[in-house]
């Protein structure tokens, strides 16, 4: 019989279980999904190399998963609280009828079994089919295989989403259990006709606290464009704190003002239903601000980690066209190899325990690098103090400069298709890439600043650096080259040799190459550091998925558990709130305006998070900006706007979804 009961609930229910269902649909398929990338068949025909780096994204995503797992947990608590809120009128007419509160928590056991492994089965169906969408896209980032691209089912993330969300649905077991036992008759009879007041009603408070939370706000924006350097963790973690608690006191003292000056204005007031609008977010005035402080915090995690997830992905991706501009290069320092003299021998005395001669090469070229006993307290002397600043745990005395001569820099420039320089004897040139570290060399150029060597003191040609680099590398991490003329090179100290060099013949010519060279490293006979093309693309694009995957498993995960938590209040609200429109329309209202004003009244409550979130946004990726200061991002418009794409999708399709169901609700509950 209770069986019975619960199918016959769960049918009628339908409308208010389909946002809470479609999470949790949502939620397994996604968990499934990033879980399931170690065992999909695209990826069996990698190389060793690759599948190391998807083993360890297969690791983060495992621990991240927990974390997933929690976040999805009190998601579903919390709708299942709102489910039980919207029923406690009905459970009341149950306990009216007889019935115990024993039975009314099997009626509520057996609903959540199903529901849950109805969400199960459906969530692994459509992430089992994702996933294969998943595979195709790992495959095309690590250049796998496909020809023998075969569909895949993982029993390992089946195992893992089944005991994770099987845990959840015991807590809200318990918790339904909890909350049945503590209900009383006559506070579930009479739920529906209370409602929730504003304990600020005073005018004066609500604009104090509105003073207090913007001035938080504010302190927090200025750290972040103004104090913050990058390197501050300790400073990110007050940032946030102080943003996070002026975010509540925002939304708190707004609800209180913003109605009462609403109020004070009777021509908009009364214009329409907005008298009427504003009542009912007066209704629940309460833990609607715990609920869009909370959302609104998730949105703005979720933009600036999908921001910073795309960004890193594309900047990756171009660093790879433009700072890798030959097949290999190769760089030996003194200190680990002492017997380099700084010639073509030095190289190929090492390169030939492997078969590889200067024939293998199309092209290539020698530069040595040295050391003049000259320290960037020195050549960046009037900036020093602004140094400190900006890279407080550089030390400028220690830190000894790096010198060239002009015909070596030339060879490299002519290699790489850079322009090259022409120095007199009393000058000299710096080359960097690295934007920050750029940035203050220009402002020492500027000043016409000297060096000395040798007790001959050179005068900059330039007064800024030459963007540029003299190996491959996977980011801008260039400090600083000088470039001086030949003849002040001969009596410095070897410091280091780069060898940079372009493959001959064709591609299984080059596949060989890379074997070559990795058989060296294995070996551990190659005192020299390779940057290979190809394997610097291979490590960059598993960092690039890295990021990528992270980003959009949490982003996808806060964006969803935002969303959700919305729309299963505005449709509790709307189920609440049946009678109030049954009065609209006894009085002449017509159902144009009253769809006019829910779809007001949803797209507040909808609204306000995200505007505020995208405020937030704004300086959160500040943040992100110079934590990825390595790798020179600049450009946020393409990752913002594939980040809005995403949230335009799913934000909106639960604000549309709601709105809907909104207008279902009241529509067909008011015509009984």
């Amino acid at each position: 019989m209770l069986f019975k009961l619960s199918i016959r609930n769960m049918r009628k229910s339908i409308k208010d279980y389909m946002i809470y269902f479609m999470t949790l649909v949502l939620g397994v398929a996604v968990f499934y999904v990033f879980n399931s990338l170690e065992s999909q068949q695209a990826m069996l025909s990698i190389s060793n190399d690759t599948r190391e780096i998807v083993a360890l994204i297969t690791e983060m995503i495992n621990y991240v998963s927990v974390f997933v797992s929690i976040i999805l947990g009190f998601l579903i608590v919390y709708a299942n609280n709102f489910l039980i809120k919207r029923r406690k009128k009905e459970f009341g007419v149950y306990m009216t009828l007889g019935m115990g509160k024993k039975n009314i928590s099997v009626i509520l056991l057996v609903e959540t079994i199903l529901i849950g492994l109805l969400s199960l089965v459906i969530g692994l169906i459509i992430g089992i089919f994702a996933s294969q969408l998943t595979s195709i896209i790992v495959a095309k980032m690590f250049s796998a295989d496909m020809s023998h691209y075969q569909f895949v089912y993982s029993s390992a993330a089946t195992f893992k989403s089944i005991l994770y969300f099987g845990i959840i649905y015991l807590i809200v077991m318990v918790f339904n259990m909890i909350s049945i036992g503590r209900y009383q008759l006559i506070d579930l009879l009479q739920a529906h006709r209370k409602n929730e007041s504003i304990k600020t009603k005073n005018l004066g408070i609500c604009v104090l606290l509105f003073l207090i939370s913007v001035g938080m706000l504010a302190f927090a924006y200025y750290q972040v464009t103004q104090v913050f350097n990058g390197s501050q963790i300790e400073l990110l973690g007050q940032m946030i704190l102080v943003g996070c608690v002026g975010t509540f006191l925002l939304f708190y003292s707004l609800s209180g003002f913003i109605l009462r000056v609403v109020q004070m204005n009777k021509g908009h007031y009364l214009k329409g239903l907005n008298c009427f609008v504003l009542r009912q977010m007066n209704a629940t005035i309460n833990t609607t601000v715990v609920s869009i402080s909370i959302i609104c915090l998730l949105q703005f995690f979720t933009i600036c980690i999908l921001s910073t997830a795309f960004a890193i992905n594309e900047t990756i991706k171009k660093d790879l066209r433009d700072l890798n501009p030959v097949d290999v290069s190769i760089t030996s320092y003194v200190s680990m190899n002492e017997g380099i003299q700084g010639n073509e021998s030095d190289v190929f005395d090492v390169l030939n325990k492997v078969d590889i001669t200067s024939a293998d090469f199309s092209e290539y070229t020698f530069a040595n690098v040295y050391n003049a006993n000259v320290y960037m307290k020195d050549s960046l002397a009037p900036i020093v103090d602004e140094i400190h600043d900006s890279f407080p745990y550089l030390q400028l005395d220690d830190a000894e400069e790096t010198f060239m001569s002009v015909s070596d820099y030339n060879k490299i420039a002519k290699q790489f298709g850079n322009e090259q320089i022409e120095l007199a004897n009393n000058q000299y040139a710096a080359i960097c890439d690295y934007d920050n570290m750029k940035n203050l060399r220009d402002k020492s150029l500027s000043k016409g600043t000297p060096i000395t060597i040798n007790g001959q003191s050179l005068v900059p040609k330039y007064d800024h650096c030459i963007y540029g680099f003299v190996v491959n590398s996977a980011s801008h991490m260039n400090m600083g080259i000088i470039v001086v003329p030949d003849q002040f090179v001969m009596n410095m100290e070897l410091r280091a040799m780069h060898f940079n060099a372009d493959y001959a013949g064709d591609q299984e010519h080059t596949k060989l190459m890379e074997e070559r060279f990795r058989t060296l490293e294995e070996n551990g006979d190659l005192a020299y550091t390779v940057y290979s093309r190809i394997a610097m693309a291979e490590n960059a694009t598993g960092l690039t998925a890295l990021f990528v995957f992270i980003g959009l498993y949490l982003g996808i995960i806060f964006l969803i558990s935002g969303a959700a938590i919305l729309a299963l209040k505005q449709l509790s609200e709307s189920s609440d709130n049946v009678e109030r429109y049954k009065i609209l329309r006894k009085i002449g209202t017509s159902e144009r305006m009253i769809n006019h004003s829910l779809f007001v009244q949803i797209g507040i409550f909808f609204a306000m998070p995200l505007s505020l979130a995208c405020i937030h946004s704004i300086f959160g990726i500040q943040v992100a900006n110079k934590l990825l200061a390595l790798f020179n991002q600049n450009d946020m418009l393409a990752p913002i706007a594939i980040t809005a794409i995403f949230i335009i999708m799913i934000y909106g399709s639960y604000f549309v979804i709601t709105y809907l169901g909104s207008r279902s609700i009241i529509k067909e509950d008011s015509m009984v």
